[in-house]
C-alpha cells in the first residue's frame, strides 16, 4: 500500500512539473553567471510565477537576428541603445507595456519597446596606489605623458569599446581622429572585450582601464578596497543603459509580460547594484548600497539616441581605427 501511495504521489508531482510553463530569456554570459544577478532573479521570478524560467546565455542580438521568427526566446535582456535601432528594425519585438514612472535615470526615457533595467557611464578607472595624479579631464588625458599605460576595448567587438568611440566623437566631433592619435602612444593594448582589459588592469599591467563609473563599487563592497577610482571629466561621460525587450512572437505572452513588469519591481532592482555592478534603473539613490553612494558621479551626461548612434557608428569606429594606425 505504501509503495502504491508513493508511486501515486510521485506521478502527481511529475505531472505538476511537466505542466509548468517555461519562460525562455536570452541574456549575456555575465548576467547569468554565478556571480551575476541571473540566478537570484530566476529564483525570485519562479516563486512569483510558479513557472520555469530558463536563461540561455550568449551574444543576444546576433542570435535573435539569426533565428528571426524561429527564435525560442520570449524575452531578451542585455541590449543597449547603441544597437537597438537594428533590433527595432527587425520587427521581432513588441511594446513592453510597463509604466515608466518608477525610472530614476539621469535622462528622460519614453521608449515603449526597450525597457531599462540598469545604467552606468564609460570612464577610465585607475588605482590611487599606482597613479597619484590621474588626469582630471579628457584633454588632460590626451596630453598626459606617453608613459601612461592605458588598456581599452575594440569597438568592433565590444559594447564598452563602441561606447568609448562614441564618447570620443561626442566630445571631439570632427577632431576625433586627432584625439585618438594623441591617445594612441599611451594605449598598451586593445582587447576584444571588457573582462580581458580589466584583468590586465587588476594584474598591474596598466595604469588606467576603459570601464565604467560603477566599477569601483565592486572593489569597495566585495574587497573593502577604496583605492580604485573612476576619473571624472568635466567634458562629460557617455551614458550607457541596458535594456530588456519582449518578443512579438512569444508563445508565452502572459509570462513574458509578467517578467517585463518584474524588471522595475523593487525585488529585481535591489539585486542590480551588487549583482550587475551598475546603477539600478528604478531605485532612488538613497536605496543604493553604501558603496554606490560613495561613487563620484559625472555632472555632464553625454548620450546619443539609437538613431544618432547608428548613424555615427561607422564614422566613430573609423576615426578610432585611423587614429590608432598612425
Amino acid at each position: 500500500m505504501k509503495a502504491l501511495t508513493f508511486a501515486a504521489g510521485f506521478l502527481t508531482a511529475t505531472a505538476a512539473v511537466a505542466q509548468q510553463e517555461t519562460l525562455t530569456v536570452y541574456a549575456p554570459d555575465y548576467f547569468v553567471s554565478e556571480w551575476g544577478p541571473g540566478p537570484r532573479i530566476e529564483e525570485l521570478f519562479e516563486a512569483r510565477c510558479d513557472c520555469d524560467l530558463q536563461f540561455l546565455p550568449g551574444d543576444v542580438l546576433p542570435r535573435i537576428l539569426l533565428e528571426g521568427d524561429r527564435t525560442e526566446a520570449d524575452v531578451v535582456i542585455g541590449l543597449n541603445t547603441d544597437v537597438t535601432q537594428q533590433a527595432r528594425e527587425s520587427g521581432l519585438f513588441a511594446p513592453h507595456r510597463v509604466d515608466l514612472a518608477p525610472l530614476t535615470l539621469p535622462i528622460d526615457w519614453t521608449d515603449d519597446v526597450f525597457l531599462p533595467f540598469n545604467y552606468s557611464h564609460t570612464a577610465f578607472v585607475y588605482a590611487t596606489t599606482r597613479l597619484n595624479d590621474a588626469p582630471d579631464s579628457f584633454d588632460a588625458l590626451l596630453n598626459a605623458p606617453d608613459d601612461l599605460r592605458i588598456v581599452i576595448q575594440d569597438p568592433r567587438s565590444s559594447i564598452s569599446g563602441l561606447a568609448m568611440a562614441l564618447w570620443v566623437h561626442a566630445i571631439y566631433g570632427d577632431e576625433a581622429q586627432a584625439a585618438w592619435e594623441q591617445l594612441a602612444p599611451k594605449i598598451v593594448t586593445v582587447t576584444r572585450g571588457w573582462s580581458e582589459s580589466y584583468g590586465l588592469f587588476t594584474d598591474g599591467e596598466a595604469d588606467m582601464v576603459l570601464s565604467y563609473t560603477t566599477s569601483p563599487a565592486y572593489h569597495i563592497i566585495a574587497e573593502d578596497d577604496t583605492t580604485k577610482k573612476a576619473a571624472i571629466f568635466p567634458e562629460g561621460h557617455y551614458f550607457m543603459v541596458e535594456l530588456a525587450a519582449k518578443l512579438a512572437g512569444t508563445d508565452q505572452p502572459e509570462l513574458a509580460q509578467d517578467f517585463m513588469d518584474f524588471i522595475l519591481s523593487e525585488d529585481f532592482q535591489s539585486m542590480i547594484a551588487t549583482g550587475n555592478w551598475s546603477f539600478p534603473a528604478a531605485l532612488p539613490r538613497d536605496q543604493w548600497p553604501e558603496g554606490f553612494q560613495q561613487l563620484d558621479m559625472p555632472e555632464t551626461v553625454l548620450f546619443y539616441s539609437e538613431e544618432e548612434a547608428a548613424a555615427l557608428r561607422d564614422e566613430a569606429i573609423e576615426a578610432w581605427r585611423q587614429g590608432l594606425s598612425r
